[in-house]
């Protein structure tokens, strides 16, 4: 392991609880104070039966195993959670680092594996990267401003009792202005999410697609819906005047 001090990083923005499941003492015990050191919570089993019953016992963020434990070996460990219904992300760490054992390690149920030594800087951030893949919120399938309503499952779009038809790149648009509803959508924007342009086209390619939306799903109907902010870009949002 490159030893780093955890002085060094930056604390992280939410605290996770992790477990670590590890026999070597002193690496153990550098790892538990590493990580707490940047602001999670770490709990520490020294052999593959404690490391299991913790896990099974607890509510961790994510897991950080070695592969060789006694005991229970680590992936072992893995297996025994995952056949449980256990779906806590789990780090793998391990001295054999060749690919085979990195692809038995993935196989076995780990989430990333991490051949020893390593920079806890790296191990740091695999370990967020884990967490907030599986702690993040579900991505909405539908939205809904006012009495438009769009369902991305079924690519209906509804305002009030009709159904409006869109075109490919209009449902995209409105998807996307509907996913950020009362707030200032700048043309970058748009260009970044919904044209895949890193870069101004100087084209009107916005503006068009836009009035065009606008027709479809204001026109006709008692209030807008979308505004144009100027100077700042667009903003779907229902009773803004």
């Amino acid at each position: 392991m490159l030893q780093q001090s955890p002085q060094s990083l930056s604390k992280s923005d939410s605290n996770m609880r992790l477990l670590i499941i590890e026999d070597d003492r002193e690496s153990a015990d550098y790892l538990v104070k590493a990580f707490r050191e940047v602001g999670h919570v770490a709990d520490l089993a020294g052999d593959g039966e404690e490391g299991l019953a913790l896990a099974e016992s607890g509510d961790y963020d994510v897991l950080v195993v070695d592969r060789m434990l006694p005991k229970r070996d680590g992936l072992s460990v893995i297996g025994s959670l995952r056949d449980k219904g256990n779906r806590t992300p789990v780090l793998i760490l391990s001295a054999l680092g060749q690919v085979d054992d990195r692809i038995k390690g993935l196989r076995a149920g780990g989430d990333d594996y991490l051949p020893k030594p390593y920079a806890f800087a790296e191990l740091l951030a695999r370990v967020e990267v884990l967490s907030r893949r599986h702690g993040g919120p579900a991505e909405e399938t539908s939205y809904r401003v006012g009495d438009l309503e769009l369902d991305r499952l079924s690519h209906r779009v509804t305002r009030g009792s009709e159904e409006l038809t869109l075109q490919p790149r209009e449902f995209r648009l409105l998807e996307y202005l509907m996913k950020h509803a009362g707030q200032v959508v700048t043309r970058t924007m748009l260009l970044e999410n919904v044209w895949d342009y890193h870069f101004d086209p100087q084209t009107n390619v916005i503006d068009v697609h836009i009035s065009r939306l606008r027709s479809k799903i204001d026109k006709g109907f008692d209030r807008p819906l979308l505004h144009t902010i100027r100077g700042a870009g667009y903003m779907i949002r229902d009773g803004l005047r």
